[in-house]
């Protein structure tokens, strides 16, 4: 029998082709190819074919390939300042469920909190024309947003809100979130309320200024009770940072930790040192990750929507493809402020 074009090709490179697996699937190539994307037009009898087709001959898709042959890729990238960080793994996960029924692929890229990183990744997922990019906040170099502007790639930003830009975005108010944790503090009587803040990203700069905006406008503000750092966030630098602010001034009772993982250490550090908390000191975090509701005591928070904005910005981002009208670019999640033990 005469070896086919696709056979001999299969030979020559090694690998198995996507004719050879419709081939053996008994279905068509374009089959094949929504099936391995995931689509879900394709029945599951005969995605079910495929896959075991393209398992028997180790058959692996070619991305590269397909993006030349389409003269678009299939993927979408999501930028985040951080993998360590559990809120943007919520995030995360949302966005891969609402982009892989879609035959749509993530790519994942880490800026570490970098600005010089977060251009790097950009460069170069651009030169792959992805269908659509998510990036966290807005701050970023003169040299990025340049690339972003000239790219003419669809753009959803995650996590904070610019009505004045023009831009896509999904998030809440950090400077309205950091002001109700001051005034959840001031509605219990407290009044030597301070603002721990790390790593110095600057949603985090903004939960501080609405904090201080809240306590200026109560008359209670005192700049010496503002303790930042630029150190990662951690539940280490919460025990230090808690040690330190207690040597420094002991007359507050009241603390606002920019994060979560800072106000865990600052609960252990107090059980350590017989701080009793609320009693001495109420202390509230920011983003109510689990742990917070199982601390001893239970951890005062502000619950970000973390799932809900990766869902909603991979949705607005899938309407901003298809070239849908956006009835509202700018979508405002909300937060809550979940008041428990500690506070």
């Amino acid at each position: 029998m005469t070896a086919s074009k696709n056979d001999k090709k299969h030979r020559t490179t090694g690998r198995p082709t996507l004719n050879e697996v419709a081939r053996r699937a008994g279905v068509s190539p374009i089959t094949v190819s929504r099936a391995l994307r995931g689509i879900p037009s394709v029945a599951e009898e005969l995605a079910q074919r495929v896959r075991e087709a393209a398992s028997e001959l180790g058959y692996v898709a070619n991305p590269a390939a397909r993006a030349l042959a389409s003269a678009r890729s299939q993927t979408v990238a999501v930028l985040v300042p951080s993998l360590g960080n559990q809120l943007f793994v919520e995030t995360l996960e949302a966005i891969h469920a609402v982009m892989r029924p879609r035959g749509l692929e993530v790519l994942i890229g880490n800026s570490h909190y970098s600005r010089d990183e977060e251009e790097d990744l950009i460069r170069n997922y651009l030169a792959y024309q992805p269908r659509g990019l998510l990036l966290t906040g807005f701050e970023r170099t003169e040299s990025a947003r340049r690339m972003l502007d000239s790219s003419g790639i669809p753009c959803v930003y995650m996590m904070d809100l610019d009505s004045g830009a023009g831009l896509h975005c999904v998030g809440f108010s950090q400077i309205r979130a950091g002001a109700a944790a001051a005034e959840h503090l001031i509605s219990r009587g407290r009044r030597q309320m301070a603002f721990v803040g790390a790593q110095l990203d600057q949603r985090t700069l903004l939960r501080g200024e609405g904090f201080r905006r809240a306590l200026q406008q109560a008359g209670l503000y005192d700049p010496a009770l503002e303790l930042l750092t630029p150190r990662p966030s951690s539940v280490g630098l919460g025990c230090e940072l808690f040690a330190q602010l207690m040597a420094s001034h002991p007359q507050i009772d009241a603390i606002f930790f920019g994060n979560d993982d800072l106000a865990h250490g600052a609960l252990l550090e107090a059980m350590r040192r017989g701080v009793k908390i609320p009693e001495q000191v109420a202390v509230i975090g920011f983003n109510d990750l689990p742990a917070s509701s199982f601390t001893v005591p239970r951890l005062s928070s502000i619950r970000t929507p973390r799932e809900a904005i990766g869902c909603r910005a991979a949705q607005l981002l899938l309407a901003l493809i298809a070239g849908q009208p956006i009835a509202e670019p700018v979508q405002d999640i909300g937060f809550e402020l979940m008041a428990r033990e500690s506070t």
